[in-house]
């Protein structure tokens, strides 16, 4: 419970009707959740428009409407308060609410198309390694010191956020290193958090569906960090064309990484192999369980990220060297009898995987068959299904093309899609089966010893969604239990 006149600190205010010496027990801009003493802050979304449900909100006895244009009919027994942008203005009221949880952290931000979840989650595992207390906030889970939080959204919304990051700060935690999605920055579900450091992975196509343009998708990318205050650090990858463009207008610290070009933090690939990665960073050699140059990536971030904020060189170096890698990114699992590596990837873009295949491609052996069952997901850019396609194919010795999660779309279109975009020459080696479960269990049919199956693009995820359903559904455990019901 807070006065109005608190949570309004810092909020640029057009009108007020009504008294600010309220009192506010929630905030809600779901109306469905507002019961008596909430206020209702009233956005336009994708999907709906918040002020269609002022007048039900406040019969539930709402007592602070916040919103864009404030209705003809007043309610006498309601304030009012009018903003320019109902969804920027609600990331400082639930700052204000929350008692600005984040300004008693270092929260650390990092965007991406790929490895935001890798990144953030192995500076979390790093940081617990060292004794800090720390939460995360990511696409697979949120935790506060090792205990588990569920995550519906890369980034939650506001009001969650704030909430998330109060839990930290009662849970005594210095730290918190989140996913920043171009979604949540667009939508500014990160209004009123102080970062103090950003970091920027790479940017590949995607989320087209939603920007439209590649412009808009790296003008909110670039907006995180013009965004980041003086006293922050921004840290790009400069191998990636527009890693540049992240730090042309933030007035942070600016610092580079890179595997290919001049930087701050450079490292090279000393071998990497089915065990994992041997580096060296600025001068000293590690190695570390993951696997892959986009690994190589993400551990370089990590350990200037640590760095920057303090931590020993050599320490992390050795934590790292520990760290194992994140669900879903990478995980093996190995058939008992045939020596048959299943390989589950959350790679779900045309860069991400052809990074994972060309990691595949580069430890193997030579004789092995490489079999890839790779799908695309409805209501999401369909301009990436036939690209997707293209890479499994080309880069894969078979291919079999199936049902990612169709959501309300028909997985046959979907697949029809895929494809158009398999050249003429790569053909012979795709198969479409549009039920998933009898896709990885025909690629493990057709997989002999010591050859390597890649599940792409659900990794981490427990279900499957269709036509709003989410079904139980893990590729791991699928694969596992195919390989002991084939006694493979």
């Amino acid at each position: 419970m807070l006065l109005l006149n608190d949570i309004l600190k810092d909020v640029p205010v057009m009108n007020i009707i009504g008294s600010t010496v309220v009192t506010v027990d929630a905030l809600q801009i779901d109306s469905r959740a507002v019961q008596t003493g909430d206020a209702f802050i009233a956005v336009r979304g994708t999907v709906t428009d918040g002020h269609k449900y002022i007048k039900s909100c406040i019969d539930k006895g709402a007592r602070v409407i916040i919103c864009e244009t404030i209705p003809d009919d007043i309610d006498q027994t309601v304030t009012y308060v009018q903003v320019e942008n109902s969804a920027k203005a609600l990331g400082q009221l639930a700052s204000n609410f929350y008692g600005r949880p984040s300004s008693m952290l270092k929260v650390i931000g990092v965007t991406g198309t790929n490895g935001k979840t890798s990144t953030v989650t192995l500076l979390y595992r790093l940081f617990r390694a060292l004794g800090h207390n720390a939460g995360l906030l990511s696409t697979v889970e949120n935790q506060i010191n090792g205990e588990v939080i569920p995550s519906t959204h890369t980034t939650p919304d506001a009001i969650h956020l704030n909430q998330l990051m109060k839990q930290m700060v009662d849970s005594n935690c210095e730290y918190c290193f989140m996913e920043a999605s171009s979604h949540a920055i667009d939508q500014f579900r990160i209004e009123g958090i102080t970062f103090a450091g950003g970091i920027f992975t790479n940017i590949t196509h995607d989320h087209l569906d939603y920007h439209k343009t590649f412009d808009n998708y790296l003008k909110a990318k670039k907006r995180f960090f013009d965004e980041l205050p003086s006293e922050a650090f921004a840290l790009t990858n400069i191998d990636d064309r527009n890693g540049i463009v992240m730090l042309q207008n933030t007035k942070a610290h600016k610092y580079t990484y890179a595997l290919k070009s001049p930087a701050d933090f450079k490292a090279k690939i000393i071998d990497n192999n089915v065990r994992g990665l041997e580096m060296e960073i600025n001068g000293s050699e590690m190695f570390t369980r993951l696997i892959g140059e986009f690994n190589a990536y993400n551990i370089l971030a990590v350990y200037a990220c640590a760095t920057l904020l303090g931590v020993d060189k050599l320490e992390c170096l050795t934590q790292l060297s520990a760290l194992a890698p994140p669900d879903g990114r990478f995980d093996q699992i190995v058939s008992a009898k045939e020596n048959i590596t299943g390989i589950v990837d959350y790679a779900h873009t045309p860069d991400a995987l052809k990074n994972v295949l060309h990691t595949i491609n580069a430890i193997r052996k030579g004789n092995e068959t490489l079999i890839s069952v790779i799908g695309c997901g409805g209501d999401r850019d369909a301009t990436k299904r036939p690209v997707m396609a293209q890479v499994a194919a080309h880069l894969s010795d078979k291919c079999i093309l199936t049902s990612d999660n169709p959501r309300s779309e028909d997985p046959n279109e979907i697949l029809r899609q895929m494809n158009e975009g398999v050249a003429i020459t790569d053909r012979k080696k795709v198969l479409t089966i549009t039920d998933r479960k009898e896709a990885i269990k025909t690629a493990c049919m057709m997989a002999g010893k010591d050859d390597i199956i890649l599940l792409a693009g659900k990794g981490h995820e427990k279900y499957q969604e269709i036509k709003g359903i989410k079904y139980d559904f893990d590729d791991k455990t699928v694969l596992r239990e195919t390989f002991l019901e084939l006694g493979k």
